[in-house]
């Protein structure tokens, strides 16, 4: 029995691809293996708010959330795309039960205070109503597991007052899966996996230790994006996690195997 922690950004929630993925989750759940799905929303968010005739403000690459970034983000993340999401599961014989963080209190946040950010100058910047991740109902979590309901988690977090904080799905999926010290977080991405040559799908490096990471990226094997995408991933790892999977353009039976029979599909990456 495995537990497995899947993220997924806002655009596969209506994309093909869904059905494929939600069919593997059902072999997973079948095999008695615990699955939980943390969902963001960003391009949708952003799509609602120029509708509304909202800004979106972004500072230092991430999204500044004033009061009514956060009710975009409510409507979108915590509304349609998590309701969309368990309903796709559920036509495909998963039990999505849809959660944000004032559910059960399962996301557990305080406001991020302002900090010096990479690419934003010498001062502390503040991103408004933006949580930092304090921990997860985990209680909850396993009572779900246990009758085989799939968690299915949207990136809002909460504080102890009942305030709704906006926080980066990358960021609670990774914490989640620390917390859990899942067997794998499962990061499902454009690419099926990490590639030697970008152009070449065939080039998928089934298997990456830090060691090879920092070899390659050495050599050039790794660059640009990649770099702190990886970066972040193997600090999962020194958080609890077991393993960082990266899938991608997924077929029939991939996400399964890349989950049960490590480095068959996408990219592992190991302590």
């Amino acid at each position: 029995m495995k537990t497995i922690v899947l993220k997924l950004g806002g655009e596969i929630v209506h994309a093909p691809e869904l059905s494929v993925i939600a069919r593997d989750l059902r072999t997973l759940v079948d095999g008695f293996n615990r699955v939980a799905i943390v969902h963001g929303g960003g391009p949708q968010a952003t799509a609602l708010q120029k509708t509304l005739g909202l800004e979106t403000r972004m500072v230092a690459g991430r999204r500044f959330t004033d009061a009514q970034t956060l009710e975009v983000m409510k409507y979108v993340v915590a509304g349609q795309l998590n309701v969309d999401l368990c309903a796709r599961l559920l036509a495909n014989g998963v039990m999505g039960v849809g959660l944000h963080g004032a559910s059960g209190h399962m996301v557990q946040a305080r406001r991020r205070p302002p900090r010096v950010m990479k690419g934003a100058g010498p001062e502390p910047v503040d991103l408004g109503l933006v949580g930092d991740v304090l921990g997860f109902n985990l209680p909850l979590l396993g009572d779900l597991f246990e009758r085989r309901y799939v968690p299915v988690i949207a990136c809002l977090g909460c504080d102890a007052q009942g305030q709704l904080l906006n926080i980066n799905g990358d960021t609670v999926a990774s914490q989640l899966a620390g917390a859990l010290e899942a067997d794998a977080l499962v990061l499902v991405t454009s690419t099926p996996g990490v590639l030697r040559d970008l152009a070449d799908p065939s080039s998928r490096i089934p298997r990456i230790t830090h060691a090879e990471f920092e070899r390659m990226v050495a050599d050039g094997t790794i660059s640009g994006g990649m770099i702190p995408k990886l970066e972040e991933s193997f600090g999962v790892l020194a958080s609890g996690a077991r393993s960082v999977v990266i899938v991608g353009k997924l077929g029939e039976g991939d996400l399964a195997r890349a989950v049960l029979d490590p480095g068959s599909a996408g990219t592992v990456l190991v302590g």
